[in-house]
């Protein structure tokens, strides 16, 4: 019985050393993996922001699809645009997307951030030149959100990845909507 006690405590000591060496890791690379992670946002923010100023950020609560926009501004401070960071899903899960519109909806750049979607399919999505089947559209065209609304060939490109088209799509579109509710405020 008594050896049977021992060894019991030599494992709780060992599993408890592991827990504080690794609470200890995790307190020295939380504050760096913070950091890097903002600063990779922030150069997401700054590809898709078309030369303009990034304003501050607005958190939305009330929207599954918008988490937050920033307004952009050009010369004397008017606003000359919105990046809308996105959220919709695809084929391997959540999808976040950052995306650059004028005052009226119309799309001027997108960027896929964070992806989970299948190899040589769906992260086609991640690939320069996807996005632009959706750039410019929003005001006079509406942004594609069924295959039926592409062309042949785009229609093609995205053939096999159906749930990421429809998920940045629909992302993309309702980023859209949004700006042209906030009307250039």
């Amino acid at each position: 019985m008594k050896k049977y006690i021992k060894v019991v405590l030599v494992l709780t000591s060992i599993c408890a050393v592991a827990a504080v060496l690794l609470a200890l890791v995790n307190s020295v690379t939380a504050p760096i993996i913070s950091l890097h992670e903002e600063e990779a946002a922030m150069k997401a923010l700054e590809e898709v922001s078309c030369g303009m100023e990034i304003g501050d950020r607005t958190d939305m609560t009330e929207s599954e699809t918008v988490n937050h926009y920033y307004k952009l501004h050009i010369a004397g401070g008017v606003t000359g645009g919105y990046i809308l960071d996105l959220s919709g899903k695809g084929y391997g899960g959540a999808l976040a997307l950052v995306a650059c519109y004028d005052p009226n909806g119309k799309l001027l750049a997108a960027k896929i951030v964070s992806e989970n979607e299948t190899p040589g399919v769906g992260k086609k999505a991640t690939l320069s030149g996807y996005m632009d089947k959706f750039i410019g559209k929003g005001t006079q065209f509406p942004i594609p959100t069924a295959k039926r609304m592409l062309t042949d060939e785009e229609a093609i490109a995205v053939s096999g990845a159906t749930m990421t088209f429809t998920g940045v799509s629909k992302a993309l579109a309702a980023g859209s909507e949004l700006v042209k509710s906030l009307g250039g405020k």
